[in-house]
């Protein structure tokens, strides 16, 4: 085994801890994956153990780098990239968090930004940071850690404490203590960020009252971002060259690098992003504005995106919680094997709905049900959820750009389900593409790196051809029927429960 032949991504995600290894030409050679616990301590709330996710990603780390020759010898460099909004504050001197994460699914600062909403701050926000005001993003969820920890609002003020997504809790792990950073994307997504000028801001940092020594420098997306120095790597340390949030890292993996071209992840939640180049478009449509992964040379590139909350976190809650079904992978095929769901929707807004509704009080409905519905057709339902709610935020993405939309390049695990994904085309009346390494977060991390080791240009990252190709055949009246019926039955789920 030759040396530096690989590259390790670590794929931080919002159930499950990955890392893989890919060759020179970005094809994955090892992969190692390890699930950790979901804590829901209150109705709406939703948080994880810092250093469970700290423990799971660096057990799957010495896993893969087990499974080729020399592994740890043959690692060029490392990517990074995570599920993203979700906070950590730890103490700068011992590195212990100081209260669990809350991750981005979390509600529990609902009201504050109701509250926010009702003092007319929404426009100010969206032009500096291109979101809209909602408990999903990053900024809430520390003010409220430093209001509910004892003496946390004090220690911060006095320096003593960090603060960061996952990209920086990982970076800060991995390099033992030496970088407190994050890349752009992340950054865009805290709602702190003015993604124009590429500085955190004064003015929103004061609105939510976080001191500026918390937070992590910003870098770029591809080039040095830390080193890693652990054990694992025998004396060496190891740069990381790429990181990314989750969906940016996707987009950048799937090669969407020109204006209008849209990418979908089917993983926990679904996430659709719209390149749309130089130009941070505001949506008049639900949908808000980021950052792409940006390279060292590269000026600023942005994207429109829509986040449907619950995608294939509604199979993990027929399995989980209603025990419909044992595995996940039987979900398709149940689906399939009737010819519809007998009227039945399924509105799986258990934390809410997220673009373009942004209805922080929405809950979770089932309608339409007679004497007749059994278990396969809540099961149809619940997979036929995921294509509505996408559905949505494409249309919403039709609305802003003015154009049709041709094609959809779907990726992450929901993506390998033929069913869901025909589905999906017959509802959006495009094309479906489905590339031939659907773990396209994990590929876009090790893209960037690529990028920077100077193994890959953006020409070959843009030329990866589709695996499988999903081609619209529903009649439009059968089409605008079930539509119609989604509409509906979202009405019905819409603010569900009211303002404390």
């Amino acid at each position: 085994m030759k040396k530096n032949s690989f590259i390790l991504s670590l794929d931080q995600g919002t159930t499950s801890s990955r890392a893989l290894l890919f060759d020179r030409e970005l094809n994955i050679v090892a992969m190692a994956q390890q699930e950790f616990d979901q804590f829901y301590p209150q109705p709406g709330w939703v948080e994880h153990d810092p250093e469970e996710i700290w423990r799971s990603q660096r057990k799957v780390m010495a896993n893969v780098l087990k499974q080729v020759p020399d592994g740890p010898a043959a690692v060029a460099a490392i990517g990074v990239t995570n599920q993203r909004e979700t906070v950590v504050v730890w103490n700068r001197r011992t590195g212990e968090p100081i209260y669990p994460a809350i991750v981005w699914q979390c509600r529990r600062t609902a009201d504050f930004c109701s509250e926010l909403k009702r003092r007319d701050y929404g426009p100010r926000i969206r032009d500096k940071t291109g979101l809209v005001i909602d408990a999903y993003f990053s900024a809430s969820k520390l003010r409220w850690i430093l209001d509910h920890v004892d003496g946390a609002r004090e220690a911060a003020q006095r320096g003593e404490l960090l603060c960061g997504t996952i990209d920086s809790w990982l970076l800060w792990k991995l390099s033992n203590g030496t970088a407190h950073v994050t890349d752009y994307t992340n950054a865009s997504r805290t709602m702190l960020f003015n993604i124009r000028t590429l500085q955190w801001d004064a003015e929103l940092l004061d609105l939510f009252g976080i001191p500026s020594s918390m937070l992590p420098t910003p870098v770029p997306s591809s080039g040095e971002a830390a080193r890693c120095a652990l054990p694992e790597f025998e004396g060496r340390e190891v740069p990381v060259l790429g990181v990314s949030g989750d969906q940016q890292a996707a987009l950048f993996g799937q090669g969407c690098f020109a204006p209008g071209q849209i990418k979908n992840t089917y993983g926990t939640g679904c996430f659709l992003l719209m390149h749309t180049g130089g130009e941070a478009v505001s949506s008049a449509n639900g949908l808000v504005t980021t950052l792409t992964a940006q390279t060292l040379a590269g000026a600023p590139s942005y994207a429109l995106e829509g986040s449907v909350f619950v995608g294939g976190a509604v199979v993990q809650w027929l399995r989980d919680e209603l025990r419909i079904v044992t595995r996940s992978s039987d979900v398709g095929p149940i689906a399939a094997s009737i010819p519809d769901t007998g009227g039945v929707f399924l509105v799986p807004a258990f934390a809410g709905l997220g673009a373009p509704h942004w209805d922080m009080y929405a809950r979770g409905t089932l309608v339409g049900m007679t004497r007749g519905t059994g278990r396969a057709q809540i099961i149809r339902a619940a997979v036929e959820s995921t294509a509505y709610q996408c559905w949505d935020v494409v249309d919403a993405m039709r609305a802003d750009s003015g154009q049709p939309i041709a094609s959809l390049r779907a990726d992450g695990g929901a993506s390998a389900d033929d069913f869901l994904m025909q589905f999906q085309a017959d509802l959006l009346e495009c094309r479906v593409e489905r590339p031939t390494c659907i773990e396209t977060t994990a590929l876009g991390a090790a893209s960037l790196a690529a990028l920077a080791l100077g193994w890959q240009t953006s020409e070959t990252l843009a030329g990866r051809p589709a695996a499988s190709v999903f081609t619209p055949n529903m009649p439009k009246t059968q089409r605008n029927a079930l539509l119609a019926g989604w509409r509906k039955a979202v009405s019905r789920a819409a603010h569900w429960e009211t303002e404390n």
